[in-house]
């Protein structure tokens, strides 16, 4: 068994999965209408500066959580970012478990409780 030819063999199967389709999809849905893009840019920045507050501080200002809340809403109410977002979702949980797959195979899972 040559792992290259598996690793290709992966890739076309991945390149073909719903969740690759749907994301890839959706993406380009949203790179063709400047609005939408602007939208979504405009989203990701306060998520990250929502989740750069949350690490510096432990927890989210005011400020940051009515921003991160209106903007989620104006967001949601656009059909192809709706649609985008959850196609990401879905992609990010498919891949997380392939990872967790893979690792587990080679026997490097990490054993961290994320249990509270």
């Amino acid at each position: 068994m040559n792992i290259y030819d598996k690793a290709y063999e992966f890739a076309r199967i991945l390149k073909e999965c719903n969740e690759v389709v749907e994301y890839r999809e959706s993406l380009k849905k949203i790179k063709e209408n400047e609005a939408n893009k602007k939208m979504l840019d405009d989203f990701r920045k306060i998520q990250f500066e929502a989740y750069s507050e949350q690490i510096e501080k432990g927890e989210l200002s005011d400020s940051i959580k009515e921003k991160l809340e209106n903007m989620g809403s104006v967001v949601t109410l656009n059909p192809d970012i709706g649609k985008f977002l959850q196609a990401e979702a879905n992609f990010g949980v498919m891949w997380e478990d392939v990872m967790k797959i893979l690792t587990k195979a080679m026997g490097i899972e990490a054993e961290i409780d994320t249990r509270e």
